[in-house]
């Protein structure tokens, strides 16, 4: 049997690589600026349009893959975040983006597995089940008969990303220029490393372990188990885990099972938080499918982050904080999270927006997540918030506080889309109940070690 072969310079980071990318990008997007820009021109603003220019745009990104696609992907899960045809189209991109052809997946499996590849499997699906951003994902079976679902990246990777994160760096500190109120620089930072941390596919594997293993008791959840010998640092081969998209899982299921697959969701991923220091920071709909009996199945593990036990605690404290009203206790929660100098003004506006954030776990009652009017209040309390902060010269979010935020968004509108009615009081404290941060760093520690990621 022929040995895997090893790994190459053409898959390196490489300014031609990234040169080329620069075109690409240039060259999708300002085609679809331009689309748009004739349309107005010409007085076509009308539904057809919109909906066509939607999915000019969706085609564009869904073929340069990467960071860009990932953006839209987060930007359509949160519900009226954007016109309903352009949430509708870019709501596709993990699922039905342009798939690579034959040719180019049989040239990648030979880099990765040698030219005899397809002879370590029972069978390999020609067609691509779902695309990525990053790789996509093909139906196959081993040789000892186990369903597969085997996620290869797609080639020149490494550039693509480091082009993008270069160009999202410069978008950042003009748009820093043209508005102060979020200095977006380590939120940078903070994108950037789990982007790399993306790439390799076998610090993936480690953290789909560490998921297995934080999950093991959770029977509402499941987390796919990798083929080893079958995978590399660009291809990941687990095992297939059937269910449905949470849309669909929605639409025809009554309350109590869209109660249920709330609540499954809820533990995937505050029982890793809250017990060992550890978040999923990409809830978007691909990420995850919904079985018949309303457990959920995790799918992608690529972007996870690790925080010590104190930000864990900082979060708790800033809940009891609201609770209570407690200044002292919330000043301190924020100090935990890495926000620095923080004035009185600044304080009570970064409170607008934790106590919208933290409103749901308030009332012990069933409630949806969002009473309100959802997206007009978040829009109203954003607002409010944004323009404080360019009064108070703005503030500059600690990369610490990226994921959380944008797993407790991204959830947040998961349980609007699921309309579910649920006591999320209790759940929270159930949560949390007996929380020590000695104990968390513990088990953090044994849960790193037993997945073979080393402590952060």
């Amino acid at each position: 049997m022929a040995k895997k072969p090893t790994e190459t310079n053409t898959e390196s980071n490489s300014l031609g690589g990234r040169v080329k990318r620069y075109a690409q990008v240039g060259a999708a997007v300002g085609g679809f600026a331009a689309r748009v820009a004739t349309g107005r021109a010409l007085g076509k603003s009308d539904a057809a349009s919109q909906a066509k220019n939607a999915e000019v745009l969706k085609l564009a990104l869904g073929g340069l893959k990467g960071p860009l696609m990932k953006v839209a992907q987060i930007l359509s899960t949160i519900p009226e975040a954007l016109p309903a045809e352009y949430a509708k189209e870019l709501s596709q991109l993990q699922a039905n983006a342009p798939h690579m052809g034959w040719p180019f997946v049989n040239r990648r499996m030979a880099a990765e597995l040698g030219p005899d590849w397809q002879k370590k499997f029972k069978s390999f699906a020609r067609e691509a089940a779902r695309a990525a951003s990053l790789g996509q994902v093909h139906e196959a079976v081993s040789l000892k008969g186990a369903a597969l679902a085997c996620k290869l990246q797609y080639p020149d990777m490494e550039s693509v990303v480091e082009a993008d994160l270069r160009q999202l760096k410069l978008a950042f500190a003009a748009y820093k220029r043209f508005d102060p109120a979020i200095d977006p620089s380590d939120i940078h930072a903070e994108i950037s490393d789990r982007l790399r941390e993306e790439l390799d596919y076998r610090h993936e594997a480690r953290n789909m372990a560490l998921y297995r293993h934080m999950l093991a008791d959770e029977t509402g959840v499941h987390v796919p188990d990798v083929d080893e010998g079958l995978s590399t640092k660009r291809l990941l081969c687990m095992t297939w885990l059937d269910g449905r998209p949470i849309k669909d899982a929605a639409a025809d299921a009554d309350q109590k099972d869209r109660d249920a697959i709330a609540v499954n969701m809820f533990r995937a991923w505050y029982v890793p938080f809250y017990k060992f220091g550890v978040i999923h920071g990409d809830p978007h709909l691909g990420n995850y499918t919904v079985r018949e009996d309303t457990s959920v199945n995790l799918l992608d593990f690529g972007c996870i982050r690790v925080f010590p036990p104190a930000f864990v605690k900082g979060v708790i404290d800033l809940y009891r904080a609201l609770e209570k009203g407690d200044r002292d206790l919330a000043v301190s929660a924020y100090e935990v999270w890495g926000f620095k100098g923080l004035s009185d003004e600044m304080i009570d506006t970064l409170n607008i927006w934790a106590s919208f954030v933290y409103a749901p776990l308030m009332e012990d009652r069933p409630r949806l997540i969002e009473e309100t009017n959802a997206a007009e209040y978040g829009r109203e309390a954003a607002a409010k918030v944004h323009k404080e902060l360019q009064r108070l010269g703005g503030v500059k979010p600690p990369r610490e506080f990226v994921l959380v935020d944008r797993a407790a968004i991204g959830l947040g509108s998961v349980f609007m889309h699921l309309k579910a009615q649920v006591n999320w009081h209790q759940l929270f404290h159930d949560t949390i109940a007996g929380f020590d941060g000695e104990k968390l760093a513990k088990v953090q520690n044994t849960a790193l070690k037993k997945a073979g990621l080393a402590q952060t």
